[in-house]
């Protein structure tokens, strides 16, 4: 059964991984090119483990900002994460302090996303099921660091061959996952017209957890189904 559980949560991590790891890659080589060891590169993605974390301490790193700075820049693009970890919650209540410790350090979008779609379908979420789906994105992450890192030169421009959008496109797929749900559409309506005017008006990486706290405010303020409470 928890060789089952293993499998089946790491076979759920290979989408993400082929979405995920030619941004891996790209920071990898971008690290490099920042001045990074290959060494400090893989030490990153190994501790971060957050990919747009990754990008803005990387762009930081490079204008020689105070520490201070980067490290509350890093929590305001990851601020989402304490939502997340709100929201399953009720998921891993019964994980130990040590289980719950590596559950949160694994914890992804996607992690998050997968999460709350087996509970709802009434499956339990084990420990064992978590850590294969964690590690089947983790360790594919710090691979595609490596190669992007050694052959970071070979990517080129990853515009032109369409890399960049990758990620992007992903997560939209992870958005529309939970379209069913009640008042999805004007929760993620109002959540992306308020981070695109706060990307205007105060800048990144601000911008992703005052659109995420947006939608939490008017997903608290708009009525839902008695079973949508429940859940």
């Amino acid at each position: 059964m928890a060789s089952r559980d293993f499998w089946d949560g790491a076979r759920r991590g290979v989408p993400i991984v082929l979405s995920a790891s030619p941004f891996g890659a790209l920071f990898g080589a971008l690290a490099i090119d920042n001045g990074f060891s290959i060494v400090d590169a893989m030490f990153m993605s190994a501790t971060v483990f957050a990919g747009a974390s990754q990008m803005v301490g990387l762009d930081l790193f490079g204008h020689a900002v105070q520490p201070w700075l980067i490290v509350l820049s890093v929590f305001a693009v990851n601020f989402r994460h304490v939502l997340y970890s709100a929201s399953m919650a009720r998921h891993i209540a019964h994980f130990s302090l040590l289980q719950k410790g590596a559950a949160l350090f694994l914890l992804t979008d996607p992690q998050y996303a997968e999460t709350e779609k087996r509970g709802e379908r009434g499956e339990p979420v084990t420990f064992v099921w978590y850590m294969g789906l964690g590690l089947a994105i983790y360790l594919p992450w710090l691979l595609a660091t490596l190669l992007g890192a050694v052959f970071g030169g070979l990517i080129g421009d990853p515009k032109a061959i369409g890399l960049d959008v990758m990620l992007p496109i992903y997560f939209m797929a992870l958005v529309l996952g939970f379209r069913s749900r009640d008042n999805w559409l004007p929760v993620v309506a109002v959540s992306s017209v308020v981070s695109v005017i706060a990307m205007h008006l105060v800048g990144s990486p601000w911008h992703v957890s005052i659109g995420a706290l947006a939608g939490v405010v008017l997903a608290a303020c708009l009525p839902v189904k008695s079973g949508e409470i429940s859940r």
